[in-house]
């Protein structure tokens, strides 16, 4: 079992940067060196290595911003706590990559936690990688509404988060929509895995079908398949890995394009 990469990288990342920041990412990219080394020493070069680098900023800028919203009222309470502990179980985190995404959360909710820092850091590993902004704002949305409600102190935060990242009041707003309708089209969940109810969805369920596609019910068809196709191709998995989505994360991106696809099915066969 290689562990060296590991050890070295939280020394380094340590020294280099003199906090908990610095040494979680060395250990990531210590230890992506060493399954890299496991898998193919040869295949490991400098180009991958920057990949490496910003799969460790996502996966630990996503977990401390997690925190940071969950304490956003003055208190975590059990559902976000239940929320970063699903996404860890969806992501299949176990042992030392578990551990430093707990603690990437822990230091979230300290007091004085350097949010625009941690973002303007984020966002600048990220480059123009529109699609990874998206879906890291995405997350972080469905943080703050896990226990089915928005209060004014989260969604102050997801404002600041998002202009930082380069959205506007607007986009947030429509996002927030789109996901909102998302968890309650998920929930509502009869079309999964039965093709033939499709057709026969409810009126609430249609409905949420289109808001998880950003359009209204009066949209013409050829837009709502425009939306369809643009929504399928920014959470596409295999993309968003190519661009610096934490492997970890694959089912995340997974989940959504599978919620994409069915609330275009159950529009598609209801109109």
């Amino acid at each position: 079992m290689h562990i060296w990469g590991k050890v070295f990288g939280f020394l380094f990342g340590f020294m280099l940067s003199k906090n908990l920041f610095g040494a979680l990412l060395g250990v990531w990219i210590g230890h992506m060196f060493d399954k890299g080394r496991r898998i193919d020493f040869d295949g490991f070069s400098p180009n991958k290595e920057d990949d490496v680098t910003r799969q460790a900023v996502f996966f630990y800028t996503t977990f401390s911003v997690m925190g940071h919203i969950a304490k956003a009222n003055g208190q975590v309470n059990r559902h976000e706590i239940a929320f970063a502990t699903a996404y860890m179980d969806k992501m299949g985190l176990t042992g030392g990559m578990r551990q430093q995404a707990q603690d990437a959360f822990r230091e979230g909710k300290v007091s004085g936690f350097p949010i625009e820092e941690r973002i303007r850091k984020f966002k600048s590993s990220c480059g123009r990688r529109h699609d990874l902004l998206l879906m890291f704002l995405e997350i972080q949305i469905q943080v703050a509404f896990s226990d089915g409600e928005l209060d004014s102190a989260e969604r102050a935060v997801l404002h600041k988060i998002a202009k930082q990242l380069g959205f506007s009041a607007r986009e947030l707003d429509k996002l927030l929509e789109m996901i909102i309708a998302g968890a309650a089209f998920h929930q509502g969940g009869s079309y999964q895995g039965q093709p033939g109810n499709q057709k026969n969805a409810g009126p609430q369920q249609l409905a949420n079908a289109y808001k998880v596609l950003g359009v209204s019910g009066d949209s013409e068809f050829k837009h709502i398949k425009k939306a369809y196709k643009k929504l399928m191709s920014q959470h596409h998995p295999d993309k968003l890995i190519a661009k610096g989505l934490p492997p970890e994360m694959m089912e995340v991106a997974k989940q959504k394009t599978q919620d994409i696809q069915s609330a275009y099915d159950v529009i598609s066969k209801n109109r």
